[in-house]
């Protein structure tokens, strides 16, 4: 394990910042949080200009030492996030780049790193959020095409999406993580119907989606038919390993920003809220750490994150409900106004023991997969 850079690293970072410096003043203004047709054209527009200045490749085409150089470096600068962009760049992308076929990475990649088009995840289902092997959307051959029924939820910006890439059934007498296919979705096919969702604080970037006998090219699946599963496993060994590393440098940033709230406020008189904000401090700090570790373990691994990325989901969602509790305890009684800072991220960080892996989920991950514990029953 190696956690130190090389030179050619710090050079990529320097250019990067550089770079950084020239272009965000000439930003337009970022759209409504409610608008989403325009936050998908700005979020294109941004990974445009990722893409001209050289850097669009560098969640899959670099080294992961460079993607964490690259996230870590945009975050602090105050960039964009790849919003709309995030199931393409972050999950799909990856995902097609170490499983599809020469063919498939030249159909599907170019459009996302150009900023042409946008993903969606379609996963979850009503009936099987947690256990995900245990969905039933079915697919079914029919010549060269998989005709597909059933129905996803949780499905993060569906309507606004292009593509979609999608976990079907393909052999229902099959033990559950044996039957499972993971096939490309063109969201504009015949017998889609997508239901946008209204979260607790507010938003709607999620929605349900309907299918019915939709079809689906046999050419559109990535991995043989049946091995889904596996090819799922490196989709969220990728959404679990560094998917979040840019909110992990926005927290401590926010860490920063609380002390100085409860200075002008007379809260950091309370040494029980220092020992949090410390305590805190200290915790992110070492997950910036296990993020490098995992790193360091995906550059040995050719670039894919391993089950390591499992404890850092774990840590990171408790850490981050902490984080916006205590920033509930700065505010006080202003902890209800939705209009000031970290309250509606407050309201997002209860997702976060659920999105990308329950962490009953990821218990058992590190339980069986880390420790060698013997499986459940």
């Amino acid at each position: 394990m190696d956690l130190t850079y090389t030179p050619e690293e710090e050079d990529f970072r320097a250019r990067l910042r550089e770079w950084l410096r020239g272009v965000l003043p000439s930003l337009p203004p970022k759209p409504s949080p409610d608008d989403w047709p325009g936050r998908r054209t700005y979020d294109l527009g941004w990974q445009r200009m990722l893409y001209d200045a050289g850097y669009g490749d560098v969640h899959w085409g670099s080294s992961p030492t460079l993607r964490l150089i690259f996230l870590e470096e945009t975050e602090k600068a105050g960039a964009p996030y790849v919003g709309a962009n995030f199931v393409g760049l972050l999950h799909a992308g990856p995902t097609i780049a170490a499983e599809g076929t020469e063919e498939q990475r030249a159909r599907w990649l170019p459009p996302i790193l150009r900023g042409e088009q946008v993903w969606c995840q379609g996963f979850s289902e009503p009936d099987a959020g947690s256990d995900l092997a245990a969905l039933r959307t079915r697919a079914w051959r029919d010549g060269d095409d998989y005709v597909v029924s059933g129905s996803k939820i949780w499905t993060s910006h569906a309507e606004v999406a292009d593509w979609c890439e999608l976990l079907v059934r393909t052999d229902p007498d099959a033990p559950k993580h044996r039957g499972i296919s993971w096939l490309a979705m063109p969201m504009d096919t015949p017998g889609i119907t997508v239901r946008p969702l209204r979260t607790l604080a507010g938003s709607a970037e999620f929605a349900e989606v309907f299918l019915d006998e939709v079809r689906v090219p046999v050419a559109n699946r990535v991995g043989d038919e049946n091995d889904g599963w596996r090819v799922t496993m490196v989709t969220l060994s990728f959404e679990r390993g560094t998917a979040f590393v840019g909110e992990v440098v926005a927290c401590r940033r926010v860490l920063v920003e609380l002390a100085r709230e409860a200075r002008k406020n007379g809260r950091w008189d309370d040494p029980v809220l220092r020992r949090r904000l410390g305590r805190l401090n200290a915790e992110f700090r070492a997950l910036w750490r296990l993020t490098q570790w995992n790193v360091s373990e995906a550059e040995a691994s050719g670039g894919v994150p391993g089950v390591g990325g499992s404890v850092f989901k774990l840590r990171y969602s408790h850490a981050r409900q902490d984080l916006y509790d205590t920033a509930a305890d700065v505010l006080g009684p202003d902890a209800l106004d939705l209009d000031r800072p970290w309250v509606l991220d407050r309201l997002s960080s209860l997702s976060y023991t659920i999105a990308a892996g329950t962490s009953q989920i990821q218990h058992t991950i590190v339980a069986e997969r880390i420790l060698g514990l013997p499986r459940g029953r």
